[in-house]
């Protein structure tokens, strides 16, 4: 609870340093006081304490997505600190990102579906103005405008939902419409199927799983290149962490009308995402579709519904935030001078050796390949789907994974094999430095030592 009060006060506090006159003070404010949620957050180990009559509950699962959430906001807002200096409404970037993230920690730690729903607002409201915030772009109002819609539109989607269950159980906790699941002895109206289908329409379009996922590409490549890299990481992180709490807490004992749903999104969500990414020219639009097929590994992890699932959508959506994190700021780098086509990137092992070195080993991790931390991630995703009897879909998403390869590998052999058009060396920000060898080092470590993460829930 303390985490969510700290982000809202930096969120107000970056209000207030317009009228204040302090914004040169704001970005390190705004790390310190990220630093002290992450503090504060692992402070409340273990307490499991619930808060406004029950309507969010900070246990293990919930403080650990929120030390994560956090962790990758530090390293994006490093990443973005150029976003924050070139506009003259800073406080206002500075608020919504925080805010976002507010809407962020509600999404990991509600108990209530109405704080479902706040959390959600609350990060899509401010992620439609970002997407956006690029005012004299005609492709960030396009994907701003899209964005809206169909956000909300799968909002729509989503309320109908709730409204169902409310209609059917009587409640909004989560624990109460679990126990009526189990107390019903199948006589559960069906309408209330209804809602767990359209509730499971709402958030698919959050997580951009397919065939849901068709804002993706579009809002992808017309955002700004720092506010898609947000999208990418902390939002899905979010999305995925209020997926599995709401359908590994309260569906669990209808599992039955959901599975073989969710199973055939999580097919069409593996070869779309990576057959459609192998046809795209512009590294945006193939790292959206890249991002829709990582929804579907993550998708496997909700299908299984083991007792390990909580902790492999934890370590895969550190394992993806952390390389995507890498992959978008040397793609931030790389399009100062030529654009982001795939051929941009031919010849930069030239111009710029290390950030070569990094897009190789953070697009190695996409791709699953040891003993990055991509790997272990997918290792610990495809264990629980066998252990499950989901084997034939561990099948469809190795399949799949070979052709991730491909296009992964297209950028790798454009930076070293290809010749450069821009001789010129590309020099890289000491911010944009030490980030790049921070998440060089972190794709390394959770390779090498992924329990860290995998026993912490």
């Amino acid at each position: 609870m303390k985490s969510l009060l700290l982000l809202s006060g930096l969120g107000v506090l970056s209000l207030l340093a317009e009228i204040f006159n302090f914004k040169k003070w704001l970005f390190p404010a705004v790390i310190v006081g990220l630093v002290a949620t992450i503090g504060v957050a692992v402070k409340d180990w273990n307490t499991n304490i619930h808060y406004y009559s029950d309507m969010m509950v900070f246990d293990n699962f919930a403080i650990c997505f929120t030390v994560l959430i956090c962790c990758i906001a530090l390293l994006w807002f490093f990443m973005s600190q150029s976003y924050f200096t070139e506009e003259t409404n800073v406080t206002d970037h500075f608020a919504l990102v925080l805010f976002s993230l507010v809407g962020a920690v509600c999404m990991l730690s509600y108990n209530n579906m109405a704080m479902l729903f706040l959390g959600i607002e609350i990060l899509s409201l401010s992620l439609y103005v970002m997407a956006g915030s690029k005012k004299n772009s005609l492709l960030s109002n396009e994907a701003a405008l899209k964005y809206f819609l169909m956000g909300s539109f799968a909002t729509g989607f989503l309320l109908f939902g709730i409204a169902l269950i409310y209609g059917a159980t009587g409640s909004f906790h989560l624990s109460k419409i679990a126990a009526f699941v189990v107390e019903s002895n199948g006589q559960i109206p069906t309408f209330f199927y209804g809602g767990v289908l359209m509730m499971l329409i709402g958030l698919s379009f959050k997580v951009s799983a397919a065939p849901f996922h068709f804002w993706a590409p579009d809002v992808y490549e017309g955002s700004p290149t720092v506010v898609t890299a947000f999208m990418a990481t902390i939002v899905k992180t979010a999305a995925f962490a209020a997926f599995f709490r709401l359908f590994s807490t309260c569906f669990i004992g209808v599992s039955g009308i959901w599975t073989d749903v969710v199973a055939i999104m999580c097919v069409l969500t593996l070869l779309i995402g990576n057959i459609t990414a192998v046809y795209q020219q512009n590294t945006k639009r193939m790292l959206a579709f890249s991002s829709v097929a990582h929804a579907g590994y993550m998708l496997l992890a909700i299908v299984s519904l083991s007792k390990f699932s909580g902790s492999t959508i934890l370590f895969y959506t550190a394992a993806y935030s952390v390389a995507s994190i890498a992959a978008f700021t040397v793609l931030y780098n790389v399009m100062q001078g030529a654009g982001d086509a795939v051929e941009s990137f031919n010849g930069l092992s030239k111009r710029n050796p290390f950030a070569a070195f990094v897009m190789t080993v953070a697009l190695l991790s996409l791709a699953g390949i040891p003993p990055m931390a991509g790997f272990f991630a997918k290792y610990y995703i495809f264990t629980a789907a066998v252990e499950a009897h989901y084997t034939w879909l561990v099948i469809v998403a190795v399949f799949a994974s070979l052709i991730g390869v491909y296009y992964y590998f297209r950028i790798i052999i454009a930076m070293y094999f290809m010749p450069a058009k821009n001789s010129e060396p590309m020099q890289l920000s000491s911010s944009h430095k030490v980030l790049l060898i921070a998440t060089l080092a972190l794709i390394l470590l959770m390779g090498l030592f992924p329990s860290m993460i995998i026993r912490l829930i």
